[in-house]
């Protein structure tokens, strides 16, 4: 499913250019939890923004959004970052450890810091601030080929499969599909954010469900260890594929929100 940090990409995005509001970010960060709360990673981080450190009472994102309109943040940006795939994390830190563990993160490039959120308790969840260390280029992956990537991925993934003998199907694997849709967070996104990004954001929803299910082991472990070893190889690219997708879906979300609101009077 989309993430924590696609959310708060877009939805902070459209709240520094003037296009949403305050709260609009807030109500769209409920859906990941009930409860958000902000600290920053080291010293630096908590002089600059003037946040409270790990250990201290943390702020809240209504601090987080004043301290970032008050440094003239500028649009945020997704990365998505996995084993063998740092694009966009800018080199080593804590930054870019934090994001690898928890496989995404927000990048404030204008500002040089970067956001992790790690839910810590049932509905809770701690967003960290990172200076990053080394300034990130734009990375960019268009829409058009994030989508073209990702139906290839799909062609090539279930021939590997079918070719390997280890695409099997399971008892209910339409109902336990059904249900892990079902189970997806009511994301709502700002008004004016183009319908092709939608439309791959929930196509990458849909693969990734299909994926998360794949990926189990067979019941009564009927896979041998080396077919699914196999499995997985032929899955990888299709991990990537639906990765790069939200990756492109969430930016270009951001880039049409920004260019939208610097055209208004």
């Amino acid at each position: 499913m989309c993430c924590p940090s696609a959310t708060l990409t877009v939805w902070a995005s459209a709240w520094l250019s003037g296009t949403a509001a305050s709260d609009d970010v807030l109500d769209a960060l409920l859906a990941w939890g009930e409860a958000h709360e902000v600290v920053a990673a080291d010293a630096e981080t908590a002089v600059s923004l003037d946040l409270p450190l790990a250990g201290d009472f943390p702020a809240t994102p209504v601090q987080l959004l004043a301290a970032l309109r008050a440094h003239g943040a500028g649009p945020a940006r997704l990365v998505l970052p996995a084993p063998g795939d740092a694009r966009g994390l800018g080199g080593g830190g804590s930054f870019t450890e934090a994001a690898m563990k928890a496989g995404e993160a927000v990048l404030l490039p204008d500002l040089g810091f970067g956001l992790v959120p790690v839910p810590i308790a049932e509905g809770l969840v701690r967003w960290s601030v990172h200076k990053i260390p080394v300034a990130t280029g734009p990375d960019h992956v268009g829409l058009s080929e994030a989508e073209h990537g990702l139906t290839d991925a799909i062609r090539d993934s279930a021939g590997a499969l079918q070719a390997l003998d280890v695409a099997r199907d399971r008892p209910g694997v339409r109902a336990e599909l059904a249900a892990k849709l079902r189970a997806r967070p009511n994301l709502h996104w700002p008004a004016g954010t183009p319908g092709r990004a939608l439309r791959v954001l929930q196509r990458a929803d849909e693969v990734g469900a299909i994926l998360a299910i794949a990926e189990i082991d067979d019941p009564g472990g009927a896979l041998s260890s080396s077919a699914a070893t196999r499995r997985a190889d032929a899955l990888r690219p299709l991990n990537t594929a639906v990765r790069t997708a939200r990756y492109a879906a969430v930016n270009e979300a951001v880039r049409q929100l920004t260019e939208q609101a610097d055209r208004q009077p």
